[in-house]
């Protein structure tokens, strides 16, 4: 398969990068194509959003552009903090270049006057490459009218949340604005509950029309950058007829050897499963994959799904930002859901109570069936929050906890009922949430203090500390 995204052996100079297939050659298509032909080029490409929710990118850089107002801005978004997933680092580590081209594509397109990328203050490679990338190119000509700012961002989960992600762009907590960024961007002064106005921008006349701001994952900035070069015919020759092109795929967990890859979409779960992680380990098998923290379980009988878009909505799941967590046939399904639902509440940030108090009794009651203590009542209180977790959600996490736990109930039951007749785990094997700090030749690095996060955002290692 073609690599549009990934190369051989990274991208370490502006050089390299301009001697490679399409370097800097995206950015003169889109000045010969200008705004709305290049925001044309995009939308018959069908490209899809890359950080999980898959929305066409096109139609998203249409609505930006059809909003009212005197500023825009464009925002790359790699606070990446999906359980699972290690795509955008992989990505910035390798090929930082074509990520920065593909936001001053954007930029351009949508009539921005700035651009902002997110990263996670934790991420000290690839602020160090994003940084060096982002000087080169504006260096060599090819970004100098392009005012690009590094925002260095908490390690919060909601960090990747896009209206969080502006409200830590304007030097704010990651917590989720009310609207999207399209109708109240970056600095805005018009009203909104719950968010702090701005001053009025110079050049404004009469009442202040709300800044409108394009927020793209890192990959999909990428992604634009052969459409352009080769055209959106080419592009749609890969993939499927929903989803063309290709994926960063992350697989982790249960397998031999974690890794991140660039495949195809549309290529079978199974074969992502064994190609990118090395399958399971021996002697083993899967019994279930998640998607991150954001969808429905995939069984066993589900890992011959392609991967796209289209392909997980077919099974009642969702493939996210492609990151799969593989848990095989030693684990306790009920342990999985404990630790999957403790970190969503953690990492709730409480401006809706349903969520966080829904999240955080979930967890509980998990907690009592995994130990052998709880009764049937426990279970019937899990699906009464599961109910109403998401009522008046500002964000998706609520929804993932709705998903993700009714989805391993539903799934394997009989585990439950396992729990709630014996006084200990039938498969007493710990899980841990795969947030990863690395993944590197064959083996992943997960963030042992997640184990320690409480619900304030505090860590209890911390009071031992001092």
């Amino acid at each position: 398969m073609r690599s549009l995204l990934l190369p051989a052996e990274p991208v370490r100079s502006i050089d390299e990068y301009l001697a490679s297939e399409w370097g800097g050659l995206a950015i003169q298509r889109a000045v010969e194509l200008g705004q709305d032909g290049t925001i044309a080029e995009i939308e018959r490409s069908g490209l899809r959003g890359r950080g999980g929710g898959g929305f066409p990118t096109g139609r998203k850089w249409t609505g930006v552009n059809g909003q009212s107002g005197t500023h825009r801005y464009a925002v790359a978004n790699g606070a990446e903090g999906e359980p699972g997933t290690f795509k955008d680092r992989t990505l910035l580590r390798t090929n930082p270049y074509q990520v920065i081209e593909g936001l001053v594509i954007a930029a351009y397109a949508v009539g921005a006057a700035e651009a902002y990328i997110g990263l996670k203050a934790s991420f000290g490679p690839e602020i160090e490459l994003v940084t060096k990338a982002i000087q080169e190119m504006q260096q060599a000509g090819i970004a100098r009218d392009s005012v690009m700012t590094i925002v260095h961002g908490p390690d919060e989960y909601l960090f990747g949340e896009e209206k969080a992600l502006l409200e830590v762009i304007e030097g704010n907590p990651p917590l989720p604005r009310l609207f999207p960024p399209h109708e109240h961007g970056l600095f805005a002064t018009a009203p909104q509950s719950g968010w702090i106005a701005h001053d009025a921008e110079l050049g404004h006349a009469g009442l202040h029309e709300s800044n409108p701001t394009l927020v793209n994952n890192v990959e999909t900035l990428a992604n634009a950058v052969p459409i352009l070069v080769m055209g959106s015919d080419w592009f749609r020759s890969l993939g499927t007829d929903q989803s063309p092109g290709t994926v960063i795929c992350t697989v982790v967990g249960d397998v031999v050897r974690p890794g991140v890859a660039e495949v195809e979409l549309g290529t079978p779960l199974r074969q992502v499963l064994d190609d990118v992680g090395g399958g399971p380990r021996p002697g083993r098998s899967v019994k279930a994959v998640f998607s991150g923290v954001a969808n429905a379980v995939v069984t066993a009988a589900g890992l011959d799904v392609p991967v796209s878009y289209e392909g997980f909505q077919s099974i009642g799941s969702g493939m996210g930002s492609a990151g799969f967590i593989v848990v095989d046939d030693t684990a306790c399904m009920v342990e999985v859901a404990h630790q999957f639902s403790r970190f969503l509440s953690v990492e709730s940030c409480g401006q809706c109570s349903p969520c966080k108090l829904g999240a955080g009794a979930i967890t509980v009651d998990l907690e009592r069936i995994q130990a052998g203590t709880a009764t049937a009542a426990d279970v019937d209180d899990i699906m009464r929050w599961l109910s109403r977790v998401t009522d008046g959600a500002r964000c998706y996490l609520a929804t993932e906890e709705q998903l993700v736990v009714s989805s391993i109930l539903n799934a394997f039951s009989t585990e439950f009922d396992e729990h709630l007749q014996t006084a200990r785990c039938p498969r007493p094997v710990p899980f841990t949430v795969p947030k990863l700090i690395d993944i590197a030749d064959g083996r992943a690095v997960y963030d042992e203090r997640q184990a320690h996060k409480r619900p304030d955002w505090t860590f209890a290692d911390e009071d031992r500390e001092g």
